[in-house]
């Protein structure tokens, strides 16, 4: 039997996730209300709002399932419980760039993945790269805008 692949991701990611959740099913009600209006203006072939309902319904079905799925795999982490001198799911990173430039990062899962925030996923190049690492280890990783070489500074789990 196939085990189920868990889905670590912080606190914050799951309460996003369930947010996510809970707004799509109080839109179910609405999407059929609009398909039932839709219907009543007659001649389905030929009626573009029955079928942007009907669209619609299915992206949000997709989603709900899609989210629930996650939320079934979901193992939440707390990084103020963990320690150690690797770089694990949770850890925040300070690395050093080529020119000597500070960069912070925090390892997380993919629904609170946000780069602009310094949160990376666990799944990207470099939190794949950086899983392991030991403070002073160098990394080379490829990006989409070209090979990127790091030094790890610090690690810290806040």
């Amino acid at each position: 039997m196939a085990s189920v692949e868990k889905l670590p991701m912080l606190a914050e990611g799951y309460e996003k996730l369930m947010a996510e959740l809970k707004a799509l099913r109080e839109e179910r009600p609405l999407i059929v209300d609009a398909i039932e209006e839709a219907r009543a203006h007659g001649d389905l072939s030929e009626n573009a709002e029955y079928h942007a309902a009907k669209e619609r319904q299915g992206q949000v079905e997709a989603s709900i399932s899609d989210l629930e799925d996650k939320l079934s795999r979901a193992q939440i982490i707390d990084p103020t419980t963990l320690s150690g001198d690797r770089i694990v799911f949770g850890a925040t990173v300070t690395l050093l760039d080529d020119a000597d430039k500070p960069v912070r990062y925090q390892i997380v899962g993919q629904a609170e993945a946000d780069a602009k925030r310094g949160r990376i996923s666990y799944n990207s190049p470099l939190g794949r790269a950086l899983i392991g690492r030991r403070v002073e280890d160098e990394i080379e990783v490829t990006v989409p805008s070209g090979d990127r070489f790091y030094v790890v500074e610090k690690i810290e789990f806040i």
